[in-house]
């Protein structure tokens, strides 16, 4: 089976629209969590959110663009834009023929869907834009992806909740490592933050409405957040016949499936994927330093994912870092994967593990060291990416230092 290297990153979120900016805001704990800014946000009870600001799509789109492109499209362009430029690819040719697009999302154009749906019960419209099917369709990132940059392999978009990411870089992984194809462009977006989007979200009572602080006791739930996040997974000798930069190694990838409840996790299904994943990337327990953990500040998250590390790792769960940056961007839902993969990449680069921000008081339930408030420096050279998602599916990424 053939290696596989990351060689290029690209994102934009509420922490910043590149991935330097968003580092440095990881480094700093900096929390990119504030009021919400869209019509109708009056009537939420929940106005808090990881909300890209000073954005303009007409800086970056035509006018024709922005009639094809959805935000969470827009989003995941821009994230390409960058993370192909850094890998310094040019697709054509065999590479061309070869290459693939691989994407999570769990709503897809939701942004498109609240507008429509506006126009045609509330303002009572008979018409709509003759695009809005190509506009909202969860492939609709993928597909411009692949059209921009001429990747004619292997290209679709996975939707498996909050786990669309992870589940999508880990089929990028795989048919990468399999031979099937030299490269595949990978990640994930989301763009929930309407009026829609929210509200259908307040009705699980899940939401906070002040902060989020996962892993800390009196913790009152997850703050949605949008954004993308995406990566260029290439076949190390490919990367290294062309001198490319290369930022982690990705060793090992898993997923399994609760088969249990269609909200409520089960430490059983998440600690297999941990430890699935360990097995595919042939580390043992102690040789992990750091996990991005799904963290997302409910109670039944926060305490289920504590319980499976700690069942996975034993005694070496206390010498671990875990750390969730959900607490600085929010929960992209299908796209948080990917923007968290990139704490995964600056841990192994540069030793540096973004912190859980907003910790308050330790939760006897969630005895780890979860990196509070503040980055710290610490060298380690193996890391696991865990996203656990609603109904019971689960998939787990290991990156080593390269």
């Amino acid at each position: 089976m053939r290696r596989v290297v990351i060689t290029g990153a690209g994102t934009i979120n509420a922490l910043g629209h590149s991935v330097p900016a968003t580092l440095e805001a990881m480094r700093e704990g900096r929390c990119g969590i504030g009021p919400l800014d869209f019509r109708d946000v009056e009537r939420l009870s929940v106005r808090i959110g990881g909300q890209v600001t000073d954005y303009d799509p007409e800086a970056e789109f035509n006018r024709q663009q922005i009639a094809l492109y959805d935000r969470f499209t827009q989003f995941t362009l821009l994230a390409a834009r960058e993370a192909i430029a850094q890998s310094g690819l040019d697709f054509h040719g065999d590479l061309a023929a070869r290459a693939g697009v691989v994407l999570g999302t769990a709503g897809g154009g939701v942004q498109t869907w609240d507008e429509n749906y506006r126009a045609v019960y509330e303002e009572g419209k008979n018409r709509v834009h003759p695009f809005v099917v190509p506009k909202l369709m969860n492939n609709a990132a993928c597909s411009h992806v692949s059209m921009e940059y001429n990747l004619k392999g292997p290209s679709f978009t996975v939707a498996t909740a909050c786990a669309s990411s992870n589940h999508a870089m880990g089929q990028a992984f795989a048919m990468v490592r399999s031979g099937m194809t030299p490269v595949m462009v990978t990640g994930g977006s989301e763009s929930m933050l309407c009026f829609g989007g929210v509200k259908a979200w307040e009705g699980l009572r899940v939401m906070s409405k002040d902060a989020c602080r996962p892993f800390s006791l009196g913790r009152s739930g997850m703050v949605q957040g949008e954004g993308a996040g995406i990566f260029v997974f290439e076949d190390y000798e490919h990367a290294r016949a062309r001198g490319a930069e290369m930022l982690a190694e990705v060793v090992g990838f898993a997923m399994t499936s609760d088969a249990a409840d269609i909200v409520m996790p089960s430490k059983q299904g998440a600690a297999r994927a941990i430890a699935g994943a360990m097995k595919d990337a042939g580390v043992s327990r102690d040789a992990v330093g750091y996990i991005n953990a799904h963290g997302t500040g409910t109670a039944a998250n926060d305490k289920t994912e504590c319980a499976a590390v700690a069942d996975v790792f034993g005694p070496h769960a206390d010498a671990l870092m875990i750390s969730s940056t959900k607490s600085m961007h929010g929960h992209l839902i299908g796209g948080t994967g990917a923007v968290e993969l990139l704490a995964c990449i600056m841990a192994l680069r540069d030793g540096v593990i973004a912190p859980t921000i907003g910790y308050e008081e330790p939760d006897p339930e969630c005895a780890l060291d979860v990196v509070p408030n503040e980055a710290r420096e610490a060298k380690v050279d193996v890391v696991l990416s865990n996203a656990f998602a609603f109904g019971g599916l689960n998939a787990v990424l290991a990156l080593r230092k390269i």
